[in-house]
C-alpha cells in the first residue's frame, strides 16, 4: 500500500472532527456558568420566588415644614391617609363654630377632611385617601351606648383602609374617643361595635383595620 493512499484516504488516529470539538466547548461553558452560579449562591429553580414588595421610595413627609398656627376660627386636627400601604398622621384645619365640641359636628368635619382629596404637596409626598366620598355619619340611635356613631354604611362592608382610616381618626380624637377606641354602627339595626387603632392597624390597614374590635351589648 503506498503511503499516499494511506495518508489520504483515512483519516489519522486521535484528530478531533469539528463537532466534537464544539460539543466539548460548549459543555465546558455550561459547566463554567453552573460553577459561578454555584459559587455566588444561587441556586437555580423553576417555581416563582415573590420577594415581596419593593422599598418603598416616598417620603410621607409634606415638603411644607413646620406648622404654624392656625388661622383665627380654625382649629388643627389630625387625620390618617395611606402612604406606602401604612397610616401616616397628616395635620389639616377645619372651621370652628359655636357647636365643634359637639361629637357628631366633630366626627363629621373629621370625615369631610378624609373625603377631601389630598393637597399637591401632599400628593407628592405619597399620600392618599379611600374613604368613599358618599359615605355619611351621624348620631347614635336610641338604646346604642353612649358615644356611638352611626355611619351611613355598615363599618364591616368598607374597604379595609378606609375602615383603618376612620378608626384611626376617630379613635385619637379626644371628642370622639372612649378608653381608646371608637363606638361605629350603621344604618341599620344591627349593635354598634367598638374599635381599637392599634400599631398593627397602622402599618397594616389593609389585612387588620378592626383589630380589637369588640361586640357591644
Amino acid at each position: 500500500m503506498r503511503r499516499g493512499e494511506l495518508t489520504d484516504g483515512a483519516p489519522r488516529r486521535g484528530r478531533p472532527t469539528g463537532r466534537p470539538a464544539r460539543a466539548g466547548a460548549a459543555l465546558a461553558a455550561v459547566v463554567s456558568v453552573a460553577a459561578l452560579a454555584a459559587g455566588c449562591g444561587i441556586r437555580s429553580t423553576s417555581v416563582p420566588v415573590d420577594a415581596g414588595a419593593a422599598p418603598s421610595r416616598v417620603p410621607c413627609r409634606t415638603s411644607s415644614g413646620p406648622a404654624s398656627a392656625p388661622p383665627q376660627e380654625t382649629v388643627a386636627v389630625r387625620i390618617y391617609l395611606v402612604c406606602a400601604s401604612q397610616l401616616v398622621t397628616v395635620e389639616r384645619t377645619v372651621e370652628v363654630d359655636e357647636s365643634r365640641s359637639d361629637p357628631v359636628l366633630v366626627a363629621q368635619a373629621l370625615l369631610g377632611e378624609l373625603q377631601r382629596d389630598p393637597s399637591a404637596d401632599e400628593r407628592s409626598a405619597g399620600f392618599a385617601t379611600d374613604v368613599p366620598s358618599g359615605l355619611r355619619v351621624t348620631e347614635a340611635h336610641v338604646g346604642d351606648p353612649k358615644g356611638t356613631l352611626r355611619l351611613s354604611e355598615q363599618p364591616e362592608d368598607l374597604p379595609a383602609e378606609s375602615l383603618a382610616q376612620l378608626v384611626c381618626s376617630y379613635a385619637e380624637s379626644e371628642p370622639l374617643a372612649s378608653g381608646g377606641s371608637v363606638i361605629l354602627g350603621g344604618p341599620g339595626n344591627y349593635a354598634p361595635r367598638a374599635y381599637l387603632c392599634t400599631s398593627e392597624t397602622k402599618s397594616r390597614p389593609a389585612n387588620v383595620p378592626t383589630l380589637g374590635a369588640l361586640k357591644l351589648s
